[in-house]
């Protein structure tokens, strides 16, 4: 599997998310699409969308509602394409939302593997492959980022470090897609700074790869230890996204 072959899935599958075609994220030009289901999108989002932005670096695919269309053609034709994720520029999107109870919730920064750079690192800790009928008692709030009890079918694969038998770190993956598999990492405070989740993450990547899928990596562009570790783990950025949502929906998570 090559670079480009990596970054073609994960526009193809960005493509099934947006419902968009492929070359759509290869234009310099913005490409305004009207959001709608698909069996094949990642399976945690929730279609269609009110109002996504996705740029690969080269221009932005918006994915909206039919209702959205000029509001958002207007604005992500107004500044360029990197503007549009950031504030002060956000704040006029926000502004033209709020009379459809709507507001800015997700922003995203997304990772693939540069197989130039993906290797597994080292780990001074005992490290093991688990498979899913291994994981059962692992769904505890310390691993929710590694294992998500609410999709526990999902989560497909896992690597974990254990000291004297105990597990101190772990990192898993979800099979959110048919073609892309991606990585959350946890390791217990105690036993951060030592490189563990960096074997962690680039262990499991490796992993994915040899099964035939795409491993992919997100955090927000704040979280620094995490952008740090993937990098350090292979990874490299690819895309980003900017999710809009029901206000009672952003209410919830901010509780």
């Amino acid at each position: 599997m090559t670079n480009e072959d990596i970054i073609k899935i994960a526009m193809e599958q960005s493509a099934f998310d947006s419902n968009c075609i492929l070359d759509d994220f290869l234009r310099t030009e913005n490409k305004v699409v009207i959001s709608n289901k698909n069996p094949n999108a990642r399976k945690y989002l929730e279609l269609p969308f009110s109002c996504d932005l996705t740029s690969y670096g080269n221009n932005i695919v918006a994915s909206v509602s039919d209702n959205l269309v000029e509001i958002v053609s207007e604005y992500i034709n107004k500044y360029p394409a990197y503007h549009c994720f950031e504030t002060p520029n956000l704040h006029i999107l926000i502004d033209k939302l709020k009379p459809f109870d709507l507001n800015i919730c997700f922003m995203a920064e997304y990772f693939l593997p540069d197989v130039n750079a993906l290797k597994p690192l080292p780990c001074k800790f005992e490290t093991k492959v688990l498979e899913p009928g291994q994981l059962s008692a692992y769904y505890l709030p310390k691993w929710s980022n590694a294992l998500c009890e609410k999709r526990k079918q999902l989560d497909i694969l896992a690597v974990g470090a254990f000291d004297n038998g105990e597990l101190i770190g772990l990192a898993g993956c979800s099979a959110d897609c048919n073609t892309m598999w991606q990585i959350g990492i946890d390791v217990l405070p105690e036993y951060r700074k030592q490189g563990i989740a960096s074997s962690l993450t680039s262990k499991l990547a490796n992993e994915i790869i040899k099964r035939g899928k795409v491993p992919f990596y997100c955090c927000a562009w704040s979280n620094l230890k995490s952008v740090r570790n993937a990098i350090k783990s292979g990874f490299r950025p690819a895309w980003v996204q900017v999710t809009a949502k029901k206000n009672d929906f952003v209410a919830k998570m901010n509780v």
